[in-house]
């Protein structure tokens, strides 16, 4: 259970850096009581019902019946200056501001409530995810990891992007993978797919056999939960890198293809056969096709999600990943995932409507 927390008693909301829009309802009250100073005839200090309007937007329930409390002393002095107080325009005046002020102060108590519900469900699947895409280990075997993930920006939902990479009797395994939608349901789904990857990684003997189970153990989740999760997939990518032996054996199930890095070379892994997304092999055929790749000492494989390949800059274009991983394609792991990384927010000027998460695999020289 989750405590609810009072309503900020500040003027504005707490927690929320000064803005200079609060002084918006107070120069709404300034330039109407001037206005009806110096040229009473406009009539334009009627609008000043307008101020307590505009702070049921930003202000606190107390900071929104301070506003309208100014809004209605300025009212009675203009009313009292022009005259008009105790007969019906001054009073038609006094009566608006308090109706606005008090329907302002119930906006802002129902948008205070909405804002903490919503903040509160997105910490609760910020929770999730952080659980559930737990560090992982920079050392297996001959093999290095380094990771990137990015959460969405604030005003955006929580993705069910993950990754993982544990050590195997058949080599290193490492999967990458995004479920469809948003929010606690997919970070579900991605936790069911991540536990099935974590049990079995030990004891399926290929990549195929672990897709499989994958796919068997989301057909019965899907049985057990609400109709919509039956619209929901994962789109992954299983890698496979067997000790001792200068290959990889990759998988891929819908998703953006890896990059292979030799040298100063990079290529898209793509596959030679489509195999079905996760929870989708009732559509589609479920077979499932492993490409083997050559995977020496010194190769990079970077796995990523589409919050990657999908940044847009702002006339709507790709990110170019491919173009610009090769300037990046000598760089040491680490390394190359903050480049990527600013180079992200610098193409998409700051806005970032998905998650993001890269991986990057280095293979070392055998131990002597």
């Amino acid at each position: 259970m989750i405590a609810q927390k009072g309503l900020s008693p500040r003027i504005w909301e707490e927690g929320r850096p000064f803005s200079p829009a609060l002084l918006i309802p107070l120069l709404v009250i300034v330039l109407d009581t001037a206005t009806a100073a110096f040229t009473p005839h406009l009539q334009f200090y009627r609008l000043i019902g307008a101020a307590p309007a505009l702070a049921a937007a930003m202000f606190s329930v107390a900071g929104t019946l301070g506003i309208g409390l100014l809004a209605l002393m300025a009212g009675f002095a203009i009313s009292a200056a022009d005259h008009t107080l105790g007969r019906t325009p001054g009073n038609f005046t006094v009566l608006a501001i308090i109706v606005v002020t008090l329907a302002a102060a119930y906006a802002s108590r129902v948008r205070q409530n909405r804002e903490r519900t919503l903040a509160e469900v997105r910490s609760v699947a910020e929770t999730a995810q952080r659980v559930l895409l737990r560090p992982l280990p920079q050392h297996l075997e001959d093999i290095d990891v380094e990771v990137l993930y990015q959460a969405a920006a604030a005003q955006a939902r929580i993705g069910g992007d993950f990754y993982e990479a544990m050590q195997t009797p058949h080599g290193v395994r490492l999967i990458i993978g995004d479920v469809r939608g948003k929010g606690l349901p997919a970070v579900e789904v991605a936790s069911v797919i991540l536990s099935t990857f974590r049990v079995l990684r030990m004891s399926a003997p290929d990549l195929p056999s672990l897709a499989g189970h994958m796919e068997t153990v989301m057909s019965h989740y899907s049985r057990d939960v609400p109709d919509d999760a039956l619209e929901r997939f994962a789109t992954i990518v299983l890698v496979e890198i067997p000790a001792g032996e200068p290959i990889a054996r990759v998988l891929n199930c819908g998703h953006p293809p890896p990059l292979l890095l030799h040298g100063d070379q990079v290529r898209e892994v793509e596959p030679s056969a489509p195999s079905p997304p996760i929870n989708m092999a009732d559509l589609l055929e479920d077979r499932y096709r492993v490409d083997t790749i050559p995977f020496a000492a010194g190769d990079r494989l970077l796995l990523y999600t589409d919050g990657v390949s999908e940044t847009r800059d702002r006339t709507g274009t790709f990110y170019p990943l491919v173009q610009r991983v090769r300037r990046w394609a000598l760089a040491p792991p680490r390394q190359l995932l903050d480049l990527l990384h600013r180079d992200l927010l610098a193409y998409g000027h700051g806005t970032q409507d998905d998650d993001l998460a890269a991986l990057v695999a280095l293979r070392l020289p055998p131990h002597p």
